[in-house]
């Protein structure tokens, strides 16, 4: 068993998050947000922190700067973008790409991708990383997540109840129904 807990430990991880799907998640599903400070301690635990990295995108009208800053503190290295808008009227901003580029460059140096995230364009990236000797886990909210990432993970786990925090804020947005109240602009609160 000591030799089992030894290996754990020497485990070499990466955390990649995908943090608008993580946001629009824990709103719809818990009117909650993320306390990204138990959920990194949650996804180390014993093993060795090589990078967490949180990919964010930035609406113009809204100030992230508090969130992002709180990120850095906890030690995650931030990226982000900002969001584009189409001639449409459509918008555009998901770090889809960027993650997979970033998981694909550090793995070497991982023995465990940590991803953070439900989205299902993740599967082959997580079928490839898997490939080249890597384990790959899973961590989102479950009714959010598509059942081929599950499936495809070395590891799944739920986000559970502790790694939330209750917004008074998400509960009056939901019978408000204001288009400007349910916009992202709690992101600036509390990590």
């Amino acid at each position: 068993m000591a030799q089992s807990s030894a290996r754990i430990s020497e485990q070499r991880v990466g955390v990649f998050v995908d943090v608008q799907n993580m946001f629009y998640s824990a709103k719809a599903l818990h009117q909650s947000k993320i306390d990204y400070s138990k959920l990194l301690e949650e996804i180390v635990g014993n093993r060795k922190l090589v990078r967490a990295l949180a990919y964010v995108v930035k609406k113009s009208e809204v100030d992230q700067s508090s969130f992002t800053e709180a990120l850095e503190r906890l030690g995650y290295e931030i990226k982000s973008k900002d969001l584009r808008l189409r001639p449409d009227g459509t918008a555009k901003g998901d770090w889809d790409m960027g993650i997979a580029i970033d998981t694909i460059a550090i793995a070497p140096k991982l023995d465990t991708v940590v991803l953070v995230s439900g989205d299902g364009d993740f599967v082959p990236l997580v079928e490839m990383l898997k490939a080249h000797g890597c384990r790959v886990e899973v961590i989102s909210f479950r009714k959010s997540t598509a059942a081929e990432l599950v499936i495809a993970a070395t590891k799944y786990t739920a986000i559970e109840e502790s790694m939330l925090f209750r917004e008074k804020k998400f509960q009056k947005d939901e019978n408000s129904g204001s288009q400007q109240e349910r916009e992202p602009k709690e992101v600036s609160g509390r990590a």
